[in-house]
């Protein structure tokens, strides 16, 4: 019988978080991908926000008693044909999701409509969430300026389970890439990796980027991944970080990049640091964030 990993939950389902951007149906993609990997369950959410609403100007003065009850009116008119409109474009933004998630092979996904902030939302559910799916940008983000979405980095922060963060197109998925330092946090990605089904038979690369490598870190990689089962490709590039996995992702065309999202390596800052998601942005392929 084998025993359940520490750092693995092993049941739970994807929920995919979605709207009306360009990134909806690679998030799509991604996800049902990742629901056929793990056999989970598959679920998409559509979080309706607060209704962006124009300034407030003071018109008292120029309006009579009755003007002003009728401009009341007409505005509490227009604020419900506008949650009315939201409420049916987030139906057919689901509809459309679950339609994508059965072309992919996924026959039976869940649908939910949910209010409020998006962050409060799935941190709400992850109880029972194995991994979350979300896009790079979403339906506000600038992509003029390669901005990333604001709500997604308030994800990143916010929810305590894997968070794979999809690119604008989904590929197939072949050759996997783990940021590696040695530090705590990344010998637990490579652990994860090694335990999940995610990444079952999959080409896994280990790379280890700085200004002199440790002894037996990369050992220690080889020896995890090749107990179960994996013939992983482990190599020390001198060099920041940044430029040698983004170089590397280039050249050996690495389809998905595992990175830890929390700890205190050099590779943390580049996530959650003062450029909050610098590896997100330059990234052209999806990004797993793990725990």
């Amino acid at each position: 019988m084998n025993t359940p990993h520490p750092y693995i939950k092993t049941d739970g389902r994807v929920l995919a978080a979605i709207d009306e951007s360009a990134y909806t149906d690679s998030v799509c993609s991604h996800a049902a991908w990742a629901a056929q990997r793990l056999g989970a369950p598959l679920e998409f959410v559509h979080v309706l926000g607060r209704q962006e609403q124009p300034p407030r100007i003071d018109l008292s003065g120029n309006l009579g008693l009755g003007e002003r009850e009728q401009l009341l009116e007409e505005l509490s008119d227009l604020d419900e044909r506008r949650g009315k409109l939201a409420q049916e474009r987030g139906r057919l933004l689901l509809q459309h999701a679950r339609g994508r998630a059965t072309e992919a092979g996924v026959a039976d996904a869940d649908t939910r409509m949910r209010h409020g902030a998006l962050v409060d939302n799935l941190v709400e559910v992850e109880s029972d969430v194995r991994l979350f799916v979300i896009g790079k940008r979403g339906d506000h983000a600038d992509f003029a300026k390669g901005h990333l979405g604001s709500q997604l980095e308030r994800v990143v922060r916010g929810v305590h389970r894997p968070l794979l963060v999809a690119s604008r197109q989904f590929r197939p998925i072949r050759r996997v890439l783990v940021a590696f330092d040695g530090s705590a946090t990344t010998r637990k990605c490579v652990e994860m990796v090694a335990a999940s089904p995610l990444c079952k038979g999959l080409d896994i690369h280990v790379v280890m980027a700085g200004d002199r490598q440790a002894p037996g870190d990369l050992e220690w990689a080889t020896g995890v991944l090749a107990s179960a089962g994996f013939d992983p490709t482990v190599r020390f590039v001198q060099g920041e970080p940044e430029e040698v996995i983004s170089g590397y992702v280039a050249s050996e065309s690495v389809d998905l990049l595992v990175m830890g999202a929390y700890g205190h390596s050099r590779i943390r800052q580049l996530i959650v640091g003062s450029t909050t998601t610098a590896m997100l942005r330059n990234c052209r392929i999806p990004v797993l964030l793990l725990r």
